[in-house]
């Protein structure tokens, strides 16, 4: 099941935020910690919840060149649940970046960024030069980053999350979480599409993922 409608009030003009309302409903996150074996079997536990390097594993399965293919960028208000996650005014403008992660010709995964305008200065200000470079091998690199602990929501294929041309008939997986990196935050959603499959084990974290998940950062999602 879909959550709470998202407000279709129209950003404040005068900025560089744009108006979008493709997403009128949001999916039913709830903390990873919360769900019971049979809301998240253990199949799908061990590679949902895994805190390694999305990245890392899609290259390592050998199904395809990786690539990210980038859907939308812009500044809006994040949806409500994203400025709670994030600690921030909803009334306070975001970057949202919207990508497909690839493999082959495959799209595996659908990724939403948010960042607030306020994490974009100092050593984060290139991050609003993306481009199709991947994000999560970015993060992975930084020493100080540090990781919440994860949300998840099952959500029907045809979920307003999902970009028209990424719904589905069967529902998918999503998980999210807040980024921690010098005092700045910022939010990274995965939904895992028909064409994913998860990896056989564990990967070996590589000595350049230095980031680590920060269990005292309690969700803020009700």
């Amino acid at each position: 099941m879909e959550g709470r409608p998202v407000s279709s009030n129209n950003l404040a003009s005068g900025g560089p935020a744009q108006s979008r309302q493709r997403i009128t409903t949001e999916p039913r996150w709830q903390p990873v910690l919360r769900a019971t074996h049979a809301q998240l079997p253990p199949e799908s536990r061990r590679w949902l919840t895994d805190n390694g390097s999305l990245t890392g594993h899609l290259v390592a399965s050998g199904r395809g060149q990786f690539a990210v293919k980038r859907l939308y960028q812009g500044w809006e208000r994040p949806l409500p649940s994203e400025s709670t996650l994030l600690g921030i005014s909803p009334r306070q403008l975001s970057l949202v970046r919207e990508v497909t992660l690839m493999l082959g010709r495959d799209p595996v995964v659908f990724a939403r960024s948010i960042f607030p305008i306020s994490s974009l200065v100092g050593s984060l200000a290139h991050l609003r030069r993306l481009q199709s470079k991947s994000l999560g091998a970015i993060l992975f690199r930084h020493p100080g980053m540090q990781r919440d602990p994860f949300e998840i929501a099952r959500m029907p294929g045809n979920s307003h999350y999902l970009p028209d041309h990424l719904r589905q008939a069967e529902s998918a997986w999503g998980r999210r979480c807040r980024f921690g990196i010098e005092g700045k935050s910022l939010m990274v959603s995965e939904v895992f599409l028909e064409s994913f499959t998860p990896w056989p084990g564990a990967l070996p974290v590589h000595r350049s993922q230095r980031g680590k998940v920060n269990a005292a950062f309690p969700s803020t999602t009700q």
